[in-house]
């Protein structure tokens, strides 16, 4: 079952990465180790991820076992859909 998490704003993507990380039983050292970096840079993508580029990003949503979807789809569109669909409810985050 697919879970549908909208990301309209570059805030919503910190409690996104703590949620995926904590919900795969993963610590910031153990994500580190296999993005080949230091637990303080980690912690430093976490708390800001706005900063990173979208490659690192993808880097860390697949070791966190997101699969990302890209939507032209309108918000209100997306929103009817989530607000309708219980799986959101479960949010990681």
């Amino acid at each position: 079952m697919k879970n549908v998490y909208p990301v309209r704003t570059l805030n919503h993507l910190r409690p996104l990465l703590i949620g995926f990380r904590k919900s795969q039983g993963l610590t910031q050292q153990e994500v580190a180790e296999q993005l080949g970096v230091t637990q303080q840079t980690y912690a430093r993508l976490e708390t800001n991820p706005a900063s990173v580029s979208i490659t690192r990003l993808f880097r860390v949503f697949t070791v966190l076992g997101v699969e990302i979807n890209l939507s032209s789809e309108s918000c209100s569109t997306i929103r009817k859909e989530t607000e309708t669909n219980s799986d959101f409810v479960n949010s990681p985050a």
